[in-house]
């Protein structure tokens, strides 16, 4: 849709669950994951922003999700549990050299590139709870950003590497929340008693789409990067979610 939540259109039509978009920097290719109903197993897919050129990307009998590109385009980062644990892995935009970044016996999941594509935010349950980490692109410096004991998930850099907005339920139910992108000034920009989650930055950085459910439906909304000037795009009976500028 136009980012004022007009012209709606659909890219993909199949009998498959189509999810987790993830604009390519130079918005001619879209990522995404894809399922059969019957197995629940998803892939990544990627296609041209119009829908056409439908190609998947991973083949396995295991839960392939998450893409995220690269700031260059060059590359994809997405979670696999191919090797017995969802871990972090990137790859090239073509599907080709998939490389596992991370190890470790807790799950890793929902990666973000940094702007300048040095580093890598996601989150994990490595110490008994959901925080978010950050590593450098080739999976060392593995390092949390966030120690709260409480569901921490969704994180998503700025376009100038300032920052980075995430939810969070710290506060007793799930909001957006943004922090500088060393994890110091950790600052909720939505309240209310719904669900908000999945925030996704605009390109220049003012604004920030996310989900929520807050009146009674799951609909995609946008705010201003300080929380300011909460406004709903979409308005259907069914739900819409996973946002991505």
């Amino acid at each position: 849709m136009d980012a004022d939540g007009s012209n709606q259109t659909r890219l993909t039509s199949s009998d498959m669950r189509d999810t987790y978009p993830s604009l390519s920097p130079d918005g001619s290719k879209i990522a995404f994951q894809s399922a059969d109903d019957a197995t629940g197993i998803y892939e990544i897919y990627v296609m041209d922003a119009d829908g056409s050129n439908q190609t998947r990307l991973t083949t396995n009998s295991v839960q392939d999700n998450d893409p995220s590109w690269s700031s260059n385009g060059s590359k994809i980062a997405f979670n696999s549990s191919r090797d017995g644990n969802h871990e972090i892995y990137v790859m090239d935009a073509d599907g080709s050299n998939q490389t596992r970044l991370t190890s470790n016996s807790a799950i890793d999941v929902n990666p973000s590139w940094s702007q300048d594509g040095s580093k890598i935010t996601f989150t994990s349950h490595r110490d008994g709870n959901w925080e978010i980490y950050v590593m450098d692109s080739d999976g060392s410096n593995q390092t949390r950003l966030t120690n709260n004991g409480m569901w921490e998930n969704h994180p998503s850099w700025s376009p100038d590497g300032s920052k980075i907005a995430f939810n969070s339920d710290r506060d007793g139910n799930r909001e957006i929340y943004v922090m500088d992108a060393d994890g110091s000034n950790q600052t909720r920009l939505t309240s209310n008693s719904a669900l908000d989650e999945v925030p996704s930055w605009s390109q220049g950085g003012s604004n920030i789409a996310f989900m929520s459910n807050r009146d009674g439906n799951w609909e995609i909304y946008v705010m201003d990067a300080d929380g300011s000037n909460q406004t709903k795009l979409t308005n259907h009976i069914a739900e819409d979610s996973w946002p991505d500028w």
